[in-house]
C-alpha cells in the first residue's frame, strides 16, 4: 500500500512479468498502467506488443494520468542489441489537479513492485518523452 492508500492488482504484476520475461500468450512492448474508478487499485489500462514508439505515446491520454513500463531496445556503441526497462510517470497538463496528486501520492506503490526497472522517466507533455535517436 502507498500512502494514498491504494493497492496494485495482481495482473499487473502478470503483466509487467510477461514484459520482463518475454513470456507469455504474446511478446509484449510496453504495459499501460491506471487507477481504477474509485482510485483504490492500480490496473492494467492497456498491454501492447505494438513496436512503434509512436503508437505507445499515442496511447498516452492528453487528459489523464498514467504509469507506463516501455521495452526499450538500443544499440550499444560498438555493437549489440540491448534492452532496458524504463518506467514512466505521465501526468499531462490537461490532467485534473486531483487525478494528478492522487497519481503522484500512488506511484511508490507501482514502482516498488516492479522489480528490474532500469530508469524513470516522468512526463507532463509528448517533449518530455520524445525519443531521440
Amino acid at each position: 500500500m502507498a500512502s494514498s492508500g491504494v493497492s496494485v492488482d495482481q495482473d499487473c504484476l502478470t503483466a509487467y512479468n510477461e514484459l520482463k520475461t518475454g513470456k507469455g500468450a504474446k511478446k509484449l512492448k510496453y504495459v499501460i498502467f491506471k487507477l481504477n474508478d474509485t482510485f483504490t487499485k492500480i490496473i492494467v489500462d492497456k498491454p501492447s506488443e505494438d513496436k512503434d514508439y509512436d503508437q505507445f505515446l499515442a496511447d498516452l491520454p492528453q487528459d489523464e494520468p498514467r504509469w507506463a513500463v516501455y521495452d526499450f531496445e538500443f544499440t550499444k556503441e560498438g555493437g549489440g542489441q540491448r534492452n532496458k526497462l524504463l518506467f514512466y510517470s505521465w501526468s499531462p497538463d490537461g490532467a485534473k489537479i486531483k487525478q494528478k496528486m492522487v497519481y503522484s501520492s500512488s506511484k511508490d506503490a507501482l514502482r516498488r513492485a516492479l522489480v528490474g526497472i532500469a530508469f524513470e522517466i516522468q512526463g507532463t507533455d509528448g517533449d518530455d518523452v520524445e525519443h531521440a535517436t
